[in-house]
């Protein structure tokens, strides 16, 4: 089947690609291990962070353009796609092509990772809200990728059967290399600087990636009688703030990192840490068990679908730091309890989160809408 895939998120920002960019390319790449031709619709970006003003009457007209030429282009070639696939769209970024393009050419609307929130029905977003609301109504499937998701989503579909779960996933194959070379991985990062080694990867920017860090260095503060070294892996305009929060004597500051370089940092860590305030899900938590990583995090949002609390790690309630400390406490001085969360991570990982699978489950709910 050719499909036509887009994804009107934020641009990016960073050369490291973020979570949602890492799922859009892994979707991508699961249409095509599927055995279906993925055509990129449209680059356009309909983001909006509220701070221009116009600017989403201007991003509505320049999608009804595109739209309009996309329509004319596929009717006028022998092979037009089949479907039309719409990845994270909600009212900061509404979809202004696929519906018109879709009802133009006859063909399935399909959008991954959608959200719903009523209250921004008025406001600076109203027509984005509005127009996101109309897609997920109109869309021939609408697949979840959090339970949090499926709440908001099940009222607006008014019909389950158009809703459909479809697991976070990775491609699993990256992150068992990086394993199966962990000794290696240590001596590079750590270069013989005895653990035992935190990871804690985000972005460093103002809010809710910035309150998890703030979270973690103050768990971490009630940990100063134990013995470990934490690595922070990211970027942004908090940097200094971020890195300021922690003890530079134990706290060793990675920047930016990604592609083999991250598998490396997973393998060469013992605990995943990071509170996750208002997180998705969390594809770094999702990458570190891929490793056979424990994490340890905050049980916000999508995050428990992630790690199996008790099995492949330990969740705290959400910006309690008390609590977070504990839990990492607990697994530091528990060797035989963090191994086996380790080995538990790596076989949820292979066996639930893997791309193959996803790729599977992405064709079989393609096969229904065509159908």
């Amino acid at each position: 089947m050719r499909v036509a895939f887009y994804a009107p998120m934020k641009p990016p920002d960073h050369p490291v690609p973020s979570g949602d960019r890492r799922m859009a390319r892994l979707l991508m790449a699961a249409l095509e291990r599927g055995g279906h031709d993925v055509v990129l619709a449209s680059r356009l970006r309909s983001w909006d962070d509220a701070t221009r003003p116009g600017r989403q009457a201007r991003l509505r007209a320049i999608g009804r353009r595109t739209a309009r030429r996309l329509i004319d282009r596929w009717q006028a070639t022998p092979r037009p796609p089949e479907a039309w696939f719409t990845y994270h769209l909600y009212h900061k970024a509404p979809d202004w092509i696929g519906p018109p393009v879709s009802a133009a050419l006859g063909i399935p609307y399909v959008v991954a990772e959608a959200s719903y929130a009523a209250k921004q029905a008025g406001g600076h977003w109203a027509d984005g809200h509005a127009a996101s609301a109309a897609a997920i109504r109109r869309a021939d499937a609408v697949l979840a990728m959090s339970a949090v998701d499926r709440q908001g989503l099940e009222r607006l579909t008014g019909d389950p059967a158009r809703l459909h779960r479809l697991d976070a996933f990775v491609d699993t194959a990256r992150y068992v290399a990086a394993a199966a070379r962990r000794d290696d991985e240590r001596r590079r990062w750590w270069g013989g600087v005895p653990g035992p080694w935190l990871l804690a990867v985000g972005m460093m920017r103002r809010g809710d990636k910035l309150d998890s860090y703030g979270v973690l260095a103050d768990a971490l503060g009630e940990l100063t009688t134990l013995d470990w070294r934490l690595a922070l892996v990211g970027d942004g305009p908090a940097r200094d703030e971020v890195v300021g929060a922690f003890d530079p004597a134990r706290c060793r500051a990675l920047g930016a990192c990604g592609g083999d370089a991250l598998a490396g940092l997973y393998a060469a860590a013992d605990l995943m840490v990071w509170p996750a305030i208002n997180e998705a899900y969390g594809m770094a938590m999702l990458e570190a068990q891929a490793t056979g990583l424990p994490v340890v995090a905050g049980a916000s949002g999508g995050v428990p679908e992630i790690v199996t609390d008790g099995v492949t790690g330990l969740l705290a309630p959400p910006g309690d730091a008390a609590a977070f400390a504990v839990a990492v406490r607990g697994l530091l001085q528990d060797p035989p309890r963090h191994a086996a969360m380790g080995r538990a991570a790596a076989a949820a990982a292979a066996q639930r989160h893997g791309i193959d699978r996803a790729a599977a489950r992405l064709s079989d709910i393609l096969r229904r809408v065509r159908a």
